[in-house]
This record gives structure tokens, C-alpha cells and sequence, in this order.
């Protein structure tokens, strides 16, 4: 006697490989399901790493709280700088100038190129607290001293510019004088600071380097024309997870009233972040349809089955087995294929998340095929991270399919007659 229940016994007895068409049938059926379940598990833990290595980066040079005056500059903010500081969650806090110019290179041959950037102005020592853009540094140092500062490396090669060179920066101020005095009838010309160059920072991100440009606070404040005031102040948490920038963002917002306005990282960057979400979802609803085309191969497979062996099923009948007893043996058939199928899969999307940068390395060299290039996705390597919550949706998921689709086949099984099976 088989320590099997007597349904799995007889299931496992009719997927033993025979010669037959429907033990192919079986096999690509579980092929499906493996094929299905790799992809899914290597795409949605790339969208995963993805997303977490954006985060870090984002994180790492943005501010994980902004404070910022309601329609003004920040006045006296030196005392809310101290009062934050009190704070559990708060590890530093620093203060910060955002300021719109207009720049123009001055290169020795050829004609300048003017842009109008946005700069950031910043105290270097309070900002190597808040923010990674100091360790960041891959050319020249973080020297942000008088009419000096640090820009991104993309944007310093648009505008073919490089350590030591010199930027003329009108700020608004200025131009906004110029003008008032030739409307008065005064000719008078502003004339532009010169600005030198003294690093280049990469902050791995293609947004963030070629929209930030660094300068020192007491030269941003004089761009702006807000003599001691801050536009805000950055805040870095110990913990910047999601759930803890929500809570003390909101704990701020009340704590401070409607005179300051309060945002997160998670706010400044609500756009790309949810553009990952919804891809990475629909990704999962789209790739999970190989599975269920699979699962179509499991039921055509089993309706051919229960027609070939008609004959046994009445046979079972008429010796007493239940409509329940023969329904578990084609329920057991779709079950058991369903966990070779998804443990076959987990272990080949295991295997390609683990090797997944040697294969690309491979196809590189061997086939001169840049399925990843750096230049263009800003990692050096494609990330990945395989998440236990993922994992169960997508092998259970796989799993409860394979038994959905068994269901039809099983219960067509169970609904025959033995006088009529036996007479097929």
C-alpha cells in the first residue's frame, strides 16, 4: 500500500514519461509555468532594485525634509535651525538658497553659450551633514569659497567646460536695477560676476547633473538679493524610510503652522517615483500572463487525459470511488505539475538574478551586445533585490493558477456516468 493518499498515488502514476503525446504536452506545460515564473521573479526584482537604488540616490544628495517660508524667505533661521535640531528623528539641518540666474561661458576659442540654470546656494560644512554631494566629488574638490562653485559633470561637458574655467552669472537682482535705470533715463550697463569653476560632482543620476549647480551661501544670498535670509532649510533624518519622513513631515507640518511650508523627498520626487510603481505593477500583471497561458496548457492537457482514459474513470466509479476522489486525481495532476513548474522556476530566476551582471558581461564581449549600458541608465551594474513578499505573490499566484485550471478537466471527470464511461 502506497503511504499516498490514494488521488496523489494515481496522479503521480499518470504523469510518470511515457512515449505519448500527452506526456509533451505535460512537459511544456511545466516548461510554461518555469519560464513564467523566472521571468517574473528576475524582472519584478530588477524593477525592485531599480526603485531602491533611485531612492538612494535621490535621498542621498536631496534633502529628506525642505522647510520653507510660505511666499517669502526664511527669516531668523538660525533659531529654527535650533529648535529642529532637538529633535529625535533629526540627525542635522542645514540651511539653503535656491536662486535663478543667467550664466554664459567664456571659453578661450569659440563663441559663449548662455543658460539659465537654478542654483543652490549652501554652507559646505553644514551640507556635508545633509547631503552626500561632498563625497561626490570626482573632479577638483567641494570648494564652494567666493564667487566659486561645483557643477554637474553631464552639464560641464554640454557646455564643454572644466576645472578653472570661469562663468559670467547676471542674477535677477541686477538685471532687475539695470532696468529700472534705463527706464528712468539713466544709462547704466550691470556687469556680470565671474564665477570659477572648482569641482564636479556625479551624483548618479542624469536629472540631478545637469540641472544642480553649487555655490557658497553668502553668494547665493547676494544673487537673490535676500541679504541674511535662507530660501529653506534641508533636514536629514536618522531613518529616511517612507514611513518615517510621512510621520515627521506631518509631526513638522502641525508643529509649525501654516506660515512654513513643509515637503519630503518622497513629495519632490512624487512624478518619478510613481512613474516606477505603475511600471513595475503593470510589468507584474503583464508577464504574469505567461503563466496563465500555461495554465491553458495544464487544462487542455488534462481535458485530453480524462478523454483518453474515460474507460478507468468509470471503472473507479463503479468499484466505489466518489466524484471528490476522482476530481483529486486531476486536481492532483494540475497541482503537481504546478510545483515542479514553480519550484523549477524559482530556482532558474534565482540563478539569473544571481548571474544576472556576469550574463550581461557575456553578451557584451561576446556578442558586442551593451544590453545595459551604464552611460545611459547611470548604474554600473544592473541592480537587483529579490523580496520575500514578491517571491510568495508570484510563486503562490503561480501555484493557485495551476489549480484553477485544473478545476475544469476535474470536474468534467467527476460528472461522468460509470455506465456511460465504460461504454466509451
Amino acid at each position: 500500500m502506497s503511504p499516498l493518499p490514494f488521488e496523489l498515488a494515481l496522479a503521480l502514476r499518470y504523469l510518470r514519461p511515457k512515449r505519448t503525446f500527452v506526456s509533451v504536452i505535460t512537459l511544456i506545460c511545466i516548461l510554461g509555468v518555469t519560464l513564467g515564473v523566472a521571468v517574473l521573479m528576475i524582472v519584478i526584482a530588477v524593477m525592485t532594485g531599480f526603485g531602491e537604488q533611485l531612492r538612494e540616490r535621490i535621498v542621498g544628495f536631496n534633502a529628506h525634509i525642505r522647510i520653507e517660508a510660505t511666499g517669502q524667505p526664511l527669516e531668523q533661521w538660525q533659531t529654527l535651525a535650533s529648535s529642529l535640531g532637538t529633535h529625535s528623528d533629526i540627525r542635522a539641518v542645514a540651511p539653503y538658497v535656491n536662486t535663478q540666474v543667467l550664466m554664459e561661458t567664456q571659453p578661450k576659442e569659440g563663441n559663449p553659450r548662455p543658460f539659465a540654470p537654478r542654483v543652490r546656494g549652501v554652507d559646505p560644512v553644514l551640507e556635508a551633514r545633509v547631503s552626500d554631494v561632498a563625497t561626490n566629488i570626482v573632479e577638483g574638490h567641494f570648494d564652494l569659497g567666493p564667487n566659486k562653485l561645483v557643477i554637474g559633470t553631464t552639464l560641464a561637458n554640454n557646455l564643454r567646460v572644466t576645472i578653472g574655467d570661469r562663468l559670467a552669472v547676471y542674477s535677477l537682482p541686477a538685471l532687475k536695477r539695470m532696468r529700472e535705470a534705463w527706464e528712468s533715463g539713466k544709462k547704466e550697463a550691470s556687469t556680470a560676476q565671474n564665477f570659477e569653476i572648482s569641482g564636479l560632482f556625479d551624483a548618479g543620476l542624469y536629472e540631478l547633473n545637469t540641472s544642480v549647480i553649487l555655490t557658497g551661501l553668502a553668494d547665493a544670498q547676494d544673487l537673490h538679493g535676500i541679504g541674511e535670509d535662507v530660501s529653506g532649510l534641508s533636514v536629514m533624518l536618522h531613518s529616511p524610510d517612507m514611513k518615517t519622513t510621512r510621520r515627521v513631515a506631518k509631526v513638522l507640518s502641525e508643529q509649525l503652522g501654516p506660515e512654513y511650508e513643509v515637503s519630503s523627498w518622497m513629495t519632490d520626487n512624487a512624478p518619478l517615483l510613481g512613474a516606477l510603481v505603475v511600471e513595475k505593477n503593470m510589468m507584474f500583471y503583464l508577464l504574469f500572463f505567461i503563466v496563465i497561458v500555461a495554465a491553458f496548457g495544464i487544462m487542455s492537457a488534462l481535458i485530453t487525459f480524462v478523454v483518453q482514459k474515460t474507460r478507468e474513470i468509470g471503472m473507479l466509479k463503479a468499484l466505489g470511488a466518489t466524484p471528490t476522489q476522482v476530481a483529486g486525481i486531476f486536481v492532483s495532476q494540475g497541482l503537481v505539475v504546478g510545483v515542479i513548474g514553480v519550484v523549477a522556476g524559482y530556482g532558474l530566476g534565482w540563478a539569473g538574478i544571481r548571474f544576472r551582471n556576469e550574463f550581461l558581461r557575456f553578451m557584451n564581449q561576446t556578442f558586442n551586445l551593451d544590453l545595459f549600458p551604464a552611460q545611459l541608465y547611470q548604474f554600473q551594474e544592473l541592480p537587483a533585490r529579490i523580496v520575500t513578499s514578491d517571491v510568495l505573490i508570484i510563486c503562490g499566484g503561480s501555484l493557485v493558477i495551476c489549480l484553477l485550471a485544473a478545476l475544469i478537466p476535474a470536474l468534467r471527470a467527476a460528472w461522468l456516468e460509470p455506465v456511460q464511461a465504460l461504454r466509451q
